[in-house]
C-alpha cells in the first residue's frame, strides 16, 4: 500500500507533553466495529467482559540516551542505544554520525567511553563500551530516559520522566522505549479489573528505538522494520491458548504485545512459547491469528503503528476515529490519552 494513505492532519498542539493525573484518568475512545464511545481509562472494567485476559508488556526503560564528544576532537554525539548485541555491545542510532570513524572514541561523561565498532547498513553504529561494569550501570551513571523526538524536541527531559516513561510493570531492563499504553495502569485499576473478573498476563519485548523512526518509502513493501527481542514462555502461551478456548478474549495492551503475540502465534491460532528476535510488520491485509482486541495510545501519522491499528480495524474506520480524537481534543502519542479497539 502507498504510505500517503496513512497520512492525516495532526496539530501539534494536540500531542502530549506530559501524562496526566492520575494516570488512569486519561481520556479512552472505546471503537467497536465501526462505532465510537468516550470513556476514561478508568472505565475499562465495565467495557471488557469477565475471563477477558489484557496482556502487559513487563520490559523497563533503560536511560539509553547518550550525549558525548568524540576524543581528539570536538564534533559532539547523540547516541540512542536501540538493540543489545551482547554484554558490551551495542547498535546506535547516532546524531552527528559522520563524523565518526571505526576505532574513534566516545566520551559520553561520567567516565563513560565507547568504541566506534561497525557501521550498519540501515545507518545504526555498534558501540563496545569499555571497562568492566554492567553497561546498565554506566547508562544509569551518564544516560537519560530516551523520550520520543516529537517531545524531546519540545522540551528538555527532566527527573520526573524517569517515573513517568515507566510502566507499574516493569521488571526486565532492555527497552529503550516504553510501552505507552500501559502508562495508564493504576494500583486501583488493576483492583477494579481483578474484582470485574478480568485476568491478566505477561511477556517481555525490549522495545527499540526503531519503533519513532519515520517510514521514508513511498511503499509498505519497501519499509524494513527493526528487530526487537521478545519472550512469551510456556505457561504464558498455555494460559492464553485457554482463555481463546474457553470463548473469552485476548487483549493486547500496546502494540509491542500485539506484535510478539502474532510473531508466536501460528496459523491455527494457537500461540507458542517464543524467545528471540522480532521484525513483524503489520499492515491492511494481515489476517490476525490471536489477538482479539487492543488497547494503544493514539499514533502518528504514517507510521508503522498508525498502519497496525488501520489492519485491525480498517483504515476508513482509523481515520475516522483518528479525525474524531483531533476535533475533541484527545492527546497523542507516549504521553498522551488511549483507545480500546475491538474489531
Amino acid at each position: 500500500m502507498r504510505v500517503d494513505d496513512f497520512d492525516f492532519e495532526l496539530p501539534p498542539e494536540r500531542i502530549a507533553l506530559r501524562p496526566v493525573r492520575p494516570r488512569d484518568s486519561a481520556r479512552m475512545l472505546c471503537v467497536r466495529g465501526d462505532g465510537m464511545t468516550d470513556a476514561h481509562v478508568r472505565d475499562l472494567p465495565g467495557l471488557l467482559n469477565p475471563g477477558d485476559c489484557l496482556v502487559f508488556n513487563d520490559t523497563r526503560v533503560i536511560p539509553a540516551q547518550l550525549d558525548g564528544v568524540k576524543l581528539g576532537g570536538r564534533a559532539r554525539i547523540g547516541a540512542t542505544l536501540h538493540k543489545r548485541i551482547d554484554l558490551r555491545r551495542w547498535q546506535a542510532f547516532v546524531r552527528n554520525a559522520r563524523r565518526l570513524r571505526l576505532g574513534d572514541v566516545i566520551d559520553f561523561g561520567a567516565d563513560v567511553f565507547a568504541d566506534v565498532e561497525a557501521r550498519g547498513a540501515d545507518g545504526s553504529i555498534t558501540l563496545a563500551f569499555q571497562g568492566t561494569d554492567p553497561v546498565e550501570l554506566l547508562l544509569e551513571r551518564a544516560g537519560t530516559m530516551p523520550l520520543p523526538p516529537y517531545i524531546a524536541a519540545k522540551r528538555a527531559i527532566d527527573a520526573a520522566d524517569r517515573e513517568d516513561y515507566q510502566t507499574r510493570f516493569a521488571q526486565k531492563d532492555g527497552a529503550v522505549a516504553a510501552p505507552t499504553a500501559s502508562l495508564h495502569f493504576t494500583d486501583d485499576l488493576m483492583a477494579g479489573l481483578a474484582d470485574a473478573g478480568i485476568e491478566h498476563a505477561m511477556l517481555t519485548l525490549h522495545v527499540g528505538a526503531g519503533t519513532f523512526l519515520p517510514v521514508k518509502a513511498d511503499d509498505t513493501a519497501d519499509h524494513q522494520m527493526h528487530a526487537e527481542w521478545g519472550r512469551i514462555d510456556a505457561d504464558t502461551a498455555a494460559r492464553l491458548n485457554a482463555v481463546r478456548g474457553r470463548g473469552n478474549r485476548v487483549i493486547a495492551v500496546g502494540t509491542t504485545v500485539l506484535r510478539l503475540i502474532e510473531s508466536a502465534a501460528r496459523e491455527n491460532g494457537q500461540i507458542a512459547p517464543f524467545e528471540g528476535d522480532t521484525s513483524i510488520f503489520i499492515t491492511p491485509g494481515y489476517r490476525f491469528r490471536a489477538v482479539d482486541g487492543l488497547m494503544t495510545n493514539f499514533h502518528l501519522p504514517r507510521s508503522t503503528l498508525f498502519m497496525l491499528v488501520s489492519a485491525l480495524m480498517g483504515l476508513d474506520v482509523m481515520k475516522a476515529a483518528y479525525a474524531y480524537a483531533v476535533e475533541n481534543e484527545y492527546r497523542f502519542y507516549s504521553y498522551g490519552d488511549s483507545s480500546l479497539l475491538l474489531p
